[in-house]
Protein backbone atom coordinates (compact mmCIF):
# COMPACT_ATOMS: atom_id res chain seq x y z
CA UNK A 1 0.00 0.00 0.00
CA UNK A 2 1.60 3.63 -0.93
CA UNK A 3 0.44 6.60 1.27
CA UNK A 4 1.93 9.86 0.86
CA UNK A 5 5.08 10.53 3.34
CA UNK A 6 3.82 12.38 6.77
CA UNK A 7 7.02 13.10 8.06
CA UNK A 8 10.70 13.08 6.50
CA UNK A 9 13.04 9.89 7.77
CA UNK A 10 16.00 12.48 8.95
CA UNK A 11 13.91 14.44 11.15
CA UNK A 12 13.80 13.73 14.78
CA UNK A 13 17.00 11.29 15.60
CA UNK A 14 16.74 11.26 19.67
CA UNK A 15 20.34 12.80 20.71
CA UNK A 16 22.75 11.03 22.78
CA UNK A 17 21.50 13.03 25.99
CA UNK A 18 17.82 13.21 25.04
CA UNK A 19 15.11 10.28 25.75
CA UNK A 20 12.07 10.86 24.11
CA UNK A 21 8.56 9.05 24.17
CA UNK A 22 6.02 9.01 22.00
CA UNK A 23 2.49 7.09 21.70
CA UNK A 24 0.99 6.25 18.82
CA UNK A 25 -1.87 3.97 19.40
CA UNK A 26 -3.43 3.93 22.88
CA UNK A 27 -3.57 6.99 24.63
CA UNK A 28 -6.58 8.85 24.19
CA UNK A 29 -8.43 5.72 23.43
CA UNK A 30 -8.71 2.50 24.63
CA UNK A 31 -7.24 -0.19 22.75
CA UNK A 32 -4.27 -0.12 19.58
CA UNK A 33 -1.47 0.58 22.10
CA UNK A 34 1.92 0.84 19.80
CA UNK A 35 4.74 3.44 21.82
CA UNK A 36 8.29 4.44 20.87
CA UNK A 37 11.11 5.45 23.39
CA UNK A 38 13.72 7.36 21.31
CA UNK A 39 17.61 7.67 22.54
CA UNK A 40 21.22 7.87 21.02
CA UNK A 41 19.65 8.05 17.73
CA UNK A 42 17.77 4.62 17.56
CA UNK A 43 14.20 4.02 18.67
CA UNK A 44 12.41 0.68 21.03
CA UNK A 45 8.76 -0.02 20.55
CA UNK A 46 6.48 -1.29 23.45
CA UNK A 47 3.50 -3.44 22.08
CA UNK A 48 1.76 -3.30 18.88
CA UNK A 49 -1.89 -3.71 19.29
CA UNK A 50 -5.32 -3.40 17.15
CA UNK A 51 -8.92 -2.53 18.30
CA UNK A 52 -11.90 -4.13 16.36
CA UNK A 53 -14.25 -2.23 13.47
CA UNK A 54 -17.39 -0.18 15.21
CA UNK A 55 -20.70 0.00 13.40
CA UNK A 56 -19.61 3.35 11.45
CA UNK A 57 -16.80 1.42 9.81
CA UNK A 58 -19.00 -0.94 6.95
CA UNK A 59 -17.15 -4.32 6.76
CA UNK A 60 -14.16 -3.32 8.79
CA UNK A 61 -13.31 -5.93 11.85
CA UNK A 62 -9.51 -4.51 12.64
CA UNK A 63 -8.91 -0.92 13.48
CA UNK A 64 -4.73 -0.47 13.92
CA UNK A 65 -1.76 2.15 14.00
CA UNK A 66 -0.32 3.97 11.63
CA UNK A 67 2.68 2.98 11.39
CA UNK A 68 4.56 5.02 8.92
CA UNK A 69 6.56 7.12 11.69
CA UNK A 70 8.47 4.16 12.27
CA UNK A 71 8.21 2.23 9.30
CA UNK A 72 10.28 5.32 7.59
CA UNK A 73 13.05 5.17 9.98
CA UNK A 74 12.41 1.41 10.63
CA UNK A 75 17.00 1.14 10.55
CA UNK A 76 17.12 2.53 13.54
CA UNK A 77 14.45 0.02 15.46
CA UNK A 78 16.02 -1.55 18.23
CA UNK A 79 13.58 -4.06 18.64
CA UNK A 80 9.82 -4.51 19.58
CA UNK A 81 9.05 -5.86 23.32
CA UNK A 82 5.75 -7.16 24.05
CA UNK A 83 4.52 -6.54 27.44
CA UNK A 84 1.50 -9.29 27.40
CA UNK A 85 -0.55 -11.35 24.93
CA UNK A 86 -3.72 -9.29 24.51
CA UNK A 87 -4.95 -8.45 21.22
CA UNK A 88 -5.05 -5.03 21.81
CA UNK A 89 -0.94 -5.58 22.48
CA UNK A 90 -0.29 -8.07 20.30
CA UNK A 91 -2.73 -8.18 17.28
CA UNK A 92 -1.11 -5.74 14.97
CA UNK A 93 2.40 -7.74 15.09
CA UNK A 94 1.40 -10.08 12.28
CA UNK A 95 0.01 -7.49 9.52
CA UNK A 96 3.27 -4.38 10.80
CA UNK A 97 6.14 -6.58 11.70
CA UNK A 98 6.83 -7.22 7.67
CA UNK A 99 7.46 -3.20 7.34
CA UNK A 100 9.78 -3.39 10.45
CA UNK A 101 11.86 -6.55 10.61
CA UNK A 102 12.97 -5.94 14.17
CA UNK A 103 14.23 -8.43 16.68
CA UNK A 104 10.65 -9.28 19.20
CA UNK A 105 10.89 -10.24 22.74
CA UNK A 106 8.22 -11.69 25.07
CA UNK A 107 7.87 -14.01 27.49
CA UNK A 108 7.14 -17.86 27.19
CA UNK A 109 2.81 -17.35 27.17
CA UNK A 110 3.17 -14.40 24.58
CA UNK A 111 5.44 -16.08 22.48
CA UNK A 112 3.62 -19.17 22.28
CA UNK A 113 0.09 -17.39 21.50
CA UNK A 114 1.98 -15.10 18.74
CA UNK A 115 3.81 -17.99 17.35
CA UNK A 116 0.41 -19.55 16.97
CA UNK A 117 -1.78 -16.24 15.35
CA UNK A 118 1.04 -16.55 12.40
CA UNK A 119 0.88 -19.78 12.19
CA UNK A 120 -3.36 -19.80 11.95
CA UNK A 121 -2.51 -16.78 9.47
CA UNK A 122 -0.58 -18.88 7.45
CA UNK A 123 2.05 -16.05 7.38
CA UNK A 124 5.23 -16.58 5.53
CA UNK A 125 7.30 -14.09 6.66
CA UNK A 126 7.44 -14.47 10.77
CA UNK A 127 9.77 -13.33 13.29
CA UNK A 128 11.98 -15.37 15.31
CA UNK A 129 10.31 -14.49 18.33
CA UNK A 130 13.14 -13.81 21.34
CA UNK A 131 11.65 -15.56 24.54
CA UNK A 132 12.55 -13.22 27.73
CA UNK A 133 12.20 -15.51 31.06
CA UNK A 134 10.21 -13.48 33.95
CA UNK A 135 11.89 -10.98 35.57
CA UNK A 136 14.38 -11.12 32.42
CA UNK A 137 16.67 -8.48 31.48
CA UNK A 138 18.26 -8.01 28.14
CA UNK A 139 19.71 -5.15 25.44
CA UNK A 140 17.83 -3.71 23.53
CA UNK A 141 19.52 -1.12 21.28
CA UNK A 142 20.93 2.09 23.88
CA UNK A 143 18.67 0.86 26.42
CA UNK A 144 19.02 -2.16 29.23
CA UNK A 145 15.26 -3.47 29.52
CA UNK A 146 14.04 -5.47 32.80
CA UNK A 147 10.59 -7.22 33.07
CA UNK A 148 8.61 -6.65 36.30
CA UNK A 149 6.30 -9.62 37.01
CA UNK A 150 2.78 -8.01 37.67
CA UNK A 151 -0.58 -9.52 37.56
CA UNK A 152 -3.65 -8.93 35.38
CA UNK A 153 -6.70 -10.82 33.50
CA UNK A 154 -3.81 -13.16 31.30
CA UNK A 155 -0.68 -14.83 31.98
CA UNK A 156 2.53 -13.41 32.45
CA UNK A 157 1.67 -9.14 32.34
CA UNK A 158 4.64 -7.06 32.63
CA UNK A 159 6.38 -3.73 33.20
CA UNK A 160 9.46 -2.64 31.19
CA UNK A 161 12.10 -1.16 33.14
CA UNK A 162 14.25 1.29 30.44
CA UNK A 163 17.37 2.29 31.62
CA UNK A 164 20.13 4.29 29.34
CA UNK A 165 22.41 6.67 29.83
CA UNK A 166 19.48 9.52 30.88
CA UNK A 167 17.86 7.68 33.61
CA UNK A 168 15.01 4.89 33.97
CA UNK A 169 11.74 4.88 32.84
CA UNK A 170 9.27 2.21 34.07
CA UNK A 171 6.42 1.48 31.23
CA UNK A 172 3.29 -0.20 33.15
CA UNK A 173 1.67 -2.07 31.00
CA UNK A 174 -1.82 -3.34 31.64
CA UNK A 175 -2.37 -4.27 35.33
CA UNK A 176 -3.85 -4.90 38.76
CA UNK A 177 -2.54 -5.61 42.33
CA UNK A 178 -4.60 -9.06 42.81
CA UNK A 179 -3.51 -10.92 46.29
CA UNK A 180 -4.35 -14.27 44.34
CA UNK A 181 -4.22 -14.01 40.82
CA UNK A 182 -4.68 -17.91 41.05
CA UNK A 183 -2.87 -18.44 37.52
CA UNK A 184 0.67 -17.02 36.75
CA UNK A 185 3.41 -15.29 39.79
CA UNK A 186 2.61 -12.97 42.09
CA UNK A 187 2.99 -9.13 41.61
CA UNK A 188 7.11 -8.29 42.50
CA UNK A 189 5.95 -5.78 45.11
CA UNK A 190 9.38 -5.32 46.35
CA UNK A 191 10.83 -4.67 42.72
CA UNK A 192 8.32 -1.98 42.31
CA UNK A 193 9.57 -0.66 46.01
CA UNK A 194 12.83 -0.37 45.07
CA UNK A 195 12.49 1.79 42.13
CA UNK A 196 11.94 4.57 44.67
CA UNK A 197 15.49 4.14 45.06
CA UNK A 198 16.95 4.57 41.44
CA UNK A 199 14.89 8.19 40.57
CA UNK A 200 12.64 6.94 37.97
CA UNK A 201 12.73 10.04 35.64
CA UNK A 202 9.00 9.05 34.19
CA UNK A 203 5.92 6.46 34.73
CA UNK A 204 3.81 5.75 31.72
CA UNK A 205 1.31 3.79 33.27
CA UNK A 206 -2.40 2.06 32.38
CA UNK A 207 -5.60 4.56 33.14
CA UNK A 208 -8.57 1.92 32.16
CA UNK A 209 -10.07 2.09 35.90
CA UNK A 210 -9.05 5.57 36.87
CA UNK A 211 -12.11 6.89 37.64
CA UNK A 212 -13.11 3.57 39.66
CA UNK A 213 -12.40 3.78 43.50
CA UNK A 214 -10.99 1.50 45.99
CA UNK A 215 -9.34 -1.71 44.03
CA UNK A 216 -9.72 -4.15 41.38
CA UNK A 217 -10.59 -7.01 43.23
CA UNK A 218 -9.25 -10.83 42.69
CA UNK A 219 -9.75 -14.17 40.56
CA UNK A 220 -10.15 -15.77 44.16
CA UNK A 221 -13.28 -13.63 44.78
CA UNK A 222 -14.57 -14.44 41.32
CA UNK A 223 -13.60 -18.20 41.66
CA UNK A 224 -16.27 -17.96 45.48
CA UNK A 225 -18.67 -15.92 43.53
CA UNK A 226 -18.92 -18.71 40.15
CA UNK A 227 -18.97 -21.57 43.04
CA UNK A 228 -22.37 -20.27 44.42
CA UNK A 229 -23.90 -19.24 40.93
CA UNK A 230 -23.58 -22.04 39.49
CA UNK A 231 -24.67 -24.20 42.39
CA UNK A 232 -28.20 -24.13 41.98
CA UNK A 233 -28.76 -24.02 37.92
CA UNK A 234 -30.77 -26.38 35.79
CA UNK A 235 -30.19 -27.38 32.37
CA UNK A 236 -27.11 -26.97 30.60
CA UNK A 237 -25.10 -23.79 31.60
CA UNK A 238 -22.48 -21.74 28.96
CA UNK A 239 -20.14 -19.26 30.46
CA UNK A 240 -19.02 -16.76 28.46
CA UNK A 241 -15.24 -14.97 29.08
CA UNK A 242 -12.60 -13.34 27.64
CA UNK A 243 -10.69 -16.75 26.22
CA UNK A 244 -7.26 -14.89 27.50
CA UNK A 245 -8.31 -14.65 31.46
CA UNK A 246 -6.70 -18.17 32.19
CA UNK A 247 -7.35 -17.93 35.11
CA UNK A 248 -11.01 -17.68 34.79
CA UNK A 249 -11.05 -20.46 32.33
CA UNK A 250 -9.29 -22.40 35.42
CA UNK A 251 -11.56 -21.09 37.37
CA UNK A 252 -14.94 -22.15 35.49
CA UNK A 253 -13.35 -25.46 34.82
CA UNK A 254 -12.19 -26.02 38.69
CA UNK A 255 -16.11 -25.22 39.61
CA UNK A 256 -17.81 -27.50 36.99
CA UNK A 257 -15.88 -30.29 38.20
CA UNK A 258 -17.47 -29.44 41.41
CA UNK A 259 -20.55 -29.21 40.72
CA UNK A 260 -20.53 -32.54 38.29
CA UNK A 261 -20.46 -31.12 35.02
CA UNK A 262 -18.23 -31.99 31.90
CA UNK A 263 -16.46 -28.85 30.12
CA UNK A 264 -16.32 -28.37 26.54
CA UNK A 265 -14.61 -25.38 24.69
CA UNK A 266 -16.77 -23.57 21.96
CA UNK A 267 -15.01 -21.20 19.54
CA UNK A 268 -11.34 -21.48 18.07
CA UNK A 269 -9.92 -18.81 20.34
CA UNK A 270 -10.52 -21.16 23.76
CA UNK A 271 -8.97 -23.91 22.20
CA UNK A 272 -5.70 -21.44 21.60
CA UNK A 273 -5.66 -19.72 24.43
CA UNK A 274 -5.78 -23.08 26.26
CA UNK A 275 -2.85 -24.58 23.87
CA UNK A 276 -0.60 -21.70 24.33
CA UNK A 277 -1.48 -22.10 28.17
CA UNK A 278 -0.28 -25.55 28.58
CA UNK A 279 2.83 -24.85 26.13
CA UNK A 280 3.68 -22.14 28.41
CA UNK A 281 3.60 -24.39 31.84
CA UNK A 282 -0.21 -23.38 33.23
CA UNK A 283 -3.02 -25.55 32.90
CA UNK A 284 -1.32 -28.99 33.72
CA UNK A 285 -3.37 -30.65 36.05
CA UNK A 286 -6.98 -30.23 34.85
CA UNK A 287 -9.85 -32.10 34.22
CA UNK A 288 -10.36 -33.59 30.81
CA UNK A 289 -11.94 -31.26 28.44
CA UNK A 290 -14.64 -33.15 26.29
CA UNK A 291 -14.93 -32.49 22.51
CA UNK A 292 -18.28 -30.13 21.56
CA UNK A 293 -19.40 -32.53 19.78
CA UNK A 294 -20.22 -34.83 21.92
CA UNK A 295 -22.16 -32.99 24.31
CA UNK A 296 -25.78 -34.56 23.24
CA UNK A 297 -24.06 -37.80 24.87
CA UNK A 298 -24.48 -36.37 28.33
CA UNK A 299 -27.37 -35.12 30.28
CA UNK A 300 -28.02 -31.65 30.34
CA UNK A 301 -27.45 -31.28 33.71
CA UNK A 302 -23.30 -32.68 33.28
CA UNK A 303 -22.48 -30.41 30.42
CA UNK A 304 -20.68 -26.43 31.01
CA UNK A 305 -19.95 -24.95 27.76
CA UNK A 306 -17.14 -21.88 27.98
CA UNK A 307 -17.33 -19.81 25.36
CA UNK A 308 -16.06 -17.19 23.39
CA UNK A 309 -18.44 -13.99 22.62
CA UNK A 310 -19.26 -12.05 25.22
CA UNK A 311 -19.03 -8.85 23.91
CA UNK A 312 -21.84 -9.85 21.26
CA UNK A 313 -19.18 -9.92 18.20
CA UNK A 314 -21.35 -11.45 15.47
CA UNK A 315 -18.51 -14.60 14.05
CA UNK A 316 -18.91 -15.68 17.51
CA UNK A 317 -19.69 -18.79 19.00
CA UNK A 318 -22.37 -17.28 21.46
CA UNK A 319 -23.43 -15.48 19.09
CA UNK A 320 -24.09 -18.22 16.37
CA UNK A 321 -25.68 -20.33 19.44
CA UNK A 322 -28.30 -17.49 20.33
CA UNK A 323 -29.35 -17.50 16.89
CA UNK A 324 -30.09 -21.53 16.70
CA UNK A 325 -27.05 -21.72 13.75
CA UNK A 326 -24.33 -23.26 15.91
CA UNK A 327 -23.28 -26.42 13.99
CA UNK A 328 -22.96 -28.43 17.67
CA UNK A 329 -24.27 -26.63 20.17
CA UNK A 330 -28.12 -26.03 21.29
CA UNK A 331 -29.70 -24.02 24.00
CA UNK A 332 -33.29 -24.68 24.98
CA UNK A 333 -35.80 -22.91 27.63
CA UNK A 334 -34.40 -23.37 31.18
CA UNK A 335 -31.10 -23.26 29.66
CA UNK A 336 -28.32 -20.82 31.34
CA UNK A 337 -25.78 -18.38 30.17
CA UNK A 338 -23.41 -16.71 32.87
CA UNK A 339 -21.60 -13.56 31.41
CA UNK A 340 -18.24 -13.41 33.58
CA UNK A 341 -16.94 -10.69 31.63
CA UNK A 342 -17.98 -6.46 31.34
CA UNK A 343 -18.98 -4.84 28.93
CA UNK A 344 -16.19 -3.17 27.21
CA UNK A 345 -17.17 0.60 26.22
CA UNK A 346 -18.65 0.38 22.64
CA UNK A 347 -20.23 -2.76 22.93
CA UNK A 348 -23.50 -2.22 24.37
CA UNK A 349 -25.15 -2.11 21.73
CA UNK A 350 -23.67 -5.64 20.34
CA UNK A 351 -24.44 -7.60 23.93
CA UNK A 352 -27.96 -6.14 24.56
CA UNK A 353 -29.36 -7.61 21.44
CA UNK A 354 -27.52 -10.69 22.22
CA UNK A 355 -28.96 -10.53 26.06
CA UNK A 356 -32.82 -10.26 24.12
CA UNK A 357 -31.77 -12.75 21.58
CA UNK A 358 -31.44 -15.10 24.72
CA UNK A 359 -34.08 -14.20 26.38
CA UNK A 360 -36.31 -14.88 24.06
CA UNK A 361 -35.23 -18.46 24.09
CA UNK A 362 -36.12 -18.69 27.40
CA UNK A 363 -32.93 -19.04 28.40
CA UNK A 364 -31.65 -17.48 31.60
CA UNK A 365 -29.00 -14.77 31.91
CA UNK A 366 -26.66 -14.53 34.96
CA UNK A 367 -24.90 -10.58 34.05
CA UNK A 368 -21.71 -8.84 35.85
CA UNK A 369 -23.74 -5.94 35.93
CA UNK A 370 -26.40 -7.49 38.43
CA UNK A 371 -23.91 -10.09 39.80
CA UNK A 372 -21.38 -7.82 40.36
CA UNK A 373 -18.84 -10.17 41.91
CA UNK A 374 -18.56 -13.00 38.99
CA UNK A 375 -16.19 -10.56 37.19
CA UNK A 376 -13.15 -8.19 38.04
CA UNK A 377 -11.25 -5.59 35.93
CA UNK A 378 -7.63 -6.72 35.44
CA UNK A 379 -6.46 -3.05 35.42
CA UNK A 380 -5.82 -0.82 38.68
CA UNK A 381 -8.44 0.69 40.35
CA UNK A 382 -7.36 5.05 42.37
CA UNK A 383 -6.41 2.63 45.24
CA UNK A 384 -4.19 0.93 43.35
CA UNK A 385 -3.13 3.52 41.44
CA UNK A 386 -2.02 5.51 44.44
CA UNK A 387 0.07 2.65 45.74
CA UNK A 388 2.16 2.47 42.93
CA UNK A 389 2.64 6.15 43.07
CA UNK A 390 3.39 6.12 46.65
CA UNK A 391 6.29 2.84 45.60
CA UNK A 392 7.69 4.02 42.36
CA UNK A 393 8.13 7.88 42.78
CA UNK A 394 8.18 9.44 39.74
CA UNK A 395 9.06 12.40 38.59
CA UNK A 396 6.76 12.56 35.16
CA UNK A 397 2.95 10.82 35.29
CA UNK A 398 2.54 10.36 31.95
CA UNK A 399 -1.20 8.69 32.02
CA UNK A 400 -1.90 6.34 28.65
CA UNK A 401 -4.18 3.16 27.59
CA UNK A 402 -7.55 5.07 28.06
CA UNK A 403 -10.10 7.66 26.60
CA UNK A 404 -9.71 10.98 27.19
CA UNK A 405 -11.97 11.10 30.53
CA UNK A 406 -9.64 8.33 31.58
CA UNK A 407 -6.52 10.47 31.29
CA UNK A 408 -7.90 13.38 32.66
CA UNK A 409 -8.86 11.22 35.75
CA UNK A 410 -5.65 10.11 36.30
CA UNK A 411 -3.77 12.89 35.73
CA UNK A 412 -5.55 14.69 38.69
CA UNK A 413 -4.72 11.54 40.51
CA UNK A 414 -1.08 11.90 39.74
CA UNK A 415 -1.03 15.44 40.75
CA UNK A 416 -2.88 14.52 44.17
CA UNK A 417 -0.72 11.89 44.80
CA UNK A 418 2.11 15.33 44.36
CA UNK A 419 3.99 13.98 41.31
CA UNK A 420 6.20 17.21 40.52
CA UNK A 421 4.95 16.95 36.35
CA UNK A 422 2.18 15.09 34.70
CA UNK A 423 1.29 14.81 30.92
CA UNK A 424 -1.87 14.42 29.89
CA UNK A 425 -1.16 13.82 26.16
CA UNK A 426 -2.77 12.04 22.67
CA UNK A 427 -1.50 9.98 20.31
CA UNK A 428 0.98 11.30 18.11
CA UNK A 429 2.45 13.82 20.88
CA UNK A 430 6.72 13.56 21.13
CA UNK A 431 7.43 14.33 24.42
CA UNK A 432 11.28 14.92 25.66
CA UNK A 433 11.60 13.09 29.17
CA UNK A 434 14.94 14.57 29.40
CA UNK A 435 16.76 16.67 29.91
CA UNK A 436 14.92 19.51 31.38
CA UNK A 437 10.96 19.57 32.39
CA UNK A 438 8.95 16.63 30.57
CA UNK A 439 8.01 18.60 27.06
CA UNK A 440 5.96 17.94 24.41
CA UNK A 441 8.32 19.24 21.51
CA UNK A 442 6.10 18.11 18.30
CA UNK A 443 3.17 16.21 16.82
CA UNK A 444 3.32 13.42 13.81
CA UNK A 445 1.85 12.01 12.08
CA UNK A 446 -0.92 9.17 14.42
CA UNK A 447 -3.46 7.46 12.04
CA UNK A 448 -5.21 4.43 11.70
CA UNK A 449 -5.15 1.46 9.19
CA UNK A 450 -8.36 -0.70 9.04
CA UNK A 451 -8.22 -4.63 7.71
CA UNK A 452 -10.48 -4.55 5.16
CA UNK A 453 -10.75 -8.36 4.45
CA UNK A 454 -6.94 -9.29 4.11
CA UNK A 455 -6.68 -5.32 2.68
CA UNK A 456 -4.60 -2.58 4.78
CA UNK A 457 -6.01 0.51 3.77
CA UNK A 458 -5.72 3.84 5.52
CA UNK A 459 -8.83 4.74 7.64
CA UNK A 460 -9.07 7.90 5.78
CA UNK A 461 -8.95 6.05 2.53
CA UNK A 462 -11.58 7.03 -0.78
CA UNK A 463 -12.84 3.14 -0.76
CA UNK A 464 -14.01 3.44 3.00
CA UNK A 465 -15.16 7.01 2.80
CA UNK A 466 -17.74 6.12 -0.03
CA UNK A 467 -18.56 2.53 1.35
CA UNK A 468 -19.63 4.96 4.46
CA UNK A 469 -21.70 7.06 1.56
CA UNK A 470 -23.04 4.13 0.11
CA UNK A 471 -24.53 2.19 3.54
CA UNK A 472 -25.98 5.57 4.72
CA UNK A 473 -27.26 7.01 1.47
CA UNK A 474 -27.53 4.25 -0.70
CA UNK A 475 -26.61 3.56 -4.24
CA UNK A 476 -27.91 3.21 -7.78
CA UNK A 477 -27.07 2.37 -11.25
CA UNK A 478 -28.29 3.76 -14.55
CA UNK A 479 -27.73 2.30 -17.77
CA UNK A 480 -28.05 4.17 -20.89
CA UNK A 481 -27.53 3.00 -24.22
CA UNK A 482 -27.39 5.87 -27.17
CA UNK A 483 -26.88 5.73 -30.91
CA UNK A 484 -23.80 7.11 -32.99
CA UNK A 485 -25.90 10.95 -32.70
CA UNK A 486 -26.14 10.39 -28.78
CA UNK A 487 -29.72 10.04 -29.05
CA UNK A 488 -31.12 7.35 -26.90
CA UNK A 489 -31.59 3.89 -28.47
CA UNK A 490 -33.38 2.07 -25.70
CA UNK A 491 -35.54 2.66 -22.23
CA UNK A 492 -33.06 3.82 -19.61
CA UNK A 493 -32.34 1.32 -17.13
CA UNK A 494 -31.73 2.14 -13.43
CA UNK A 495 -31.05 -0.26 -10.53
CA UNK A 496 -30.83 0.70 -7.12
CA UNK A 497 -32.10 -2.53 -5.45
CA UNK A 498 -30.99 -1.36 -1.52
CA UNK A 499 -32.25 2.17 -2.40
CA UNK A 500 -35.65 1.66 -2.42
CA UNK A 501 -38.60 -0.89 -3.61
CA UNK A 502 -38.21 -1.21 -7.70
CA UNK A 503 -41.76 -3.65 -7.50
CA UNK A 504 -43.49 -1.76 -4.67
CA UNK A 505 -42.32 2.25 -5.57
CA UNK A 506 -42.24 1.94 -9.30
CA UNK A 507 -43.62 5.66 -8.97
CA UNK A 508 -39.87 6.56 -7.80
CA UNK A 509 -38.51 4.70 -11.02
CA UNK A 510 -40.73 6.22 -13.09
CA UNK A 511 -40.06 10.05 -11.88
CA UNK A 512 -35.87 8.91 -11.96
CA UNK A 513 -36.04 7.96 -15.95
CA UNK A 514 -38.66 10.59 -16.63
CA UNK A 515 -35.81 13.41 -15.21
CA UNK A 516 -32.52 11.30 -17.41
CA UNK A 517 -34.67 11.61 -20.33
CA UNK A 518 -35.55 15.54 -19.90
CA UNK A 519 -31.80 16.06 -19.00
CA UNK A 520 -30.64 14.01 -21.94
CA UNK A 521 -33.06 16.18 -25.08
CA UNK A 522 -31.38 18.92 -23.31
CA UNK A 523 -28.14 18.43 -23.95
CA UNK A 524 -26.42 20.28 -27.15
CA UNK A 525 -25.51 18.12 -30.07
CA UNK A 526 -21.78 18.81 -29.44
CA UNK A 527 -22.26 17.40 -25.81
CA UNK A 528 -24.05 14.15 -26.70
CA UNK A 529 -21.26 12.97 -29.19
CA UNK A 530 -19.37 12.94 -25.76
CA UNK A 531 -20.23 9.76 -23.21
CA UNK A 532 -18.88 11.92 -19.87
CA UNK A 533 -21.27 14.42 -20.39
CA UNK A 534 -23.51 12.28 -21.50
CA UNK A 535 -23.42 10.60 -18.50
CA UNK A 536 -22.79 13.33 -16.18
CA UNK A 537 -26.49 14.82 -17.31
CA UNK A 538 -27.90 11.47 -16.63
CA UNK A 539 -25.90 11.09 -12.84
CA UNK A 540 -27.22 14.56 -11.75
CA UNK A 541 -30.91 14.16 -12.92
CA UNK A 542 -31.14 10.86 -11.66
CA UNK A 543 -29.45 12.14 -8.13
CA UNK A 544 -31.81 15.06 -7.75
CA UNK A 545 -34.96 12.84 -8.45
CA UNK A 546 -33.78 10.31 -6.26
CA UNK A 547 -33.46 12.81 -3.66
CA UNK A 548 -36.40 14.70 -3.93
CA UNK A 549 -38.07 11.58 -3.41
CA UNK A 550 -36.54 9.95 -0.97
CA UNK A 551 -34.74 12.46 0.82
CA UNK A 552 -31.39 10.58 0.35
CA UNK A 553 -28.22 12.32 -1.42
CA UNK A 554 -27.22 8.44 -3.03
CA UNK A 555 -24.17 7.11 -4.88
CA UNK A 556 -25.10 7.39 -8.39
CA UNK A 557 -23.05 5.55 -10.74
CA UNK A 558 -23.63 5.94 -15.04
CA UNK A 559 -23.18 3.35 -17.82
CA UNK A 560 -22.74 4.98 -20.87
CA UNK A 561 -23.51 2.17 -24.28
CA UNK A 562 -22.92 4.01 -27.36
CA UNK A 563 -24.17 1.52 -30.75
CA UNK A 564 -21.95 1.95 -33.52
Amino acid sequence: MTRKRKTAPGIHTPGDDELLFLPLGGTGEIGMNMNLYGHAGQWLMIDLGVAFGEHELPGIEMVMPDPDFIVERADRLAGLVLTHAHEDHIGAVSYIWPKLRCPVYATPFTAALLRRKFADDKATDVPDIIEVPLSGQFRVGPFEVELVTLTHSIPEPNAVILRSSCGTVLHTGDWKLDPDPLVGDDYDKQRLISLADENVQAMICDSTNAMVEGDSGSELDVRAALERELAGLKGRVAVACFASNVARLETVMRVAETHGRRVALVGRSMHRIIASAREAGYLQDMPPLIDVRDIDYLPREEVLLLCTGSQGEPRAALWRIANGDHPDVELQEGDSVVFSSRVIPGNEKAILALYNLLSDRGIHLITADIKRDIHVSGHPCRGELSQMYQWVRPRVAIPVHGEPRHLAAHAELAHACQVPEVIDTRNGAMIRLVPGPAEVIDNVHSGRLVLDGSVLRDLDSPVLRMRKRMVFNGSAVLTLVVDDKGELAADPVLTADALFDMEKEAEVEDDVLDAVEDALHRLSREDRKKDDAIGEAGRVAARRALTRALGKKPIVEVQVIRLD
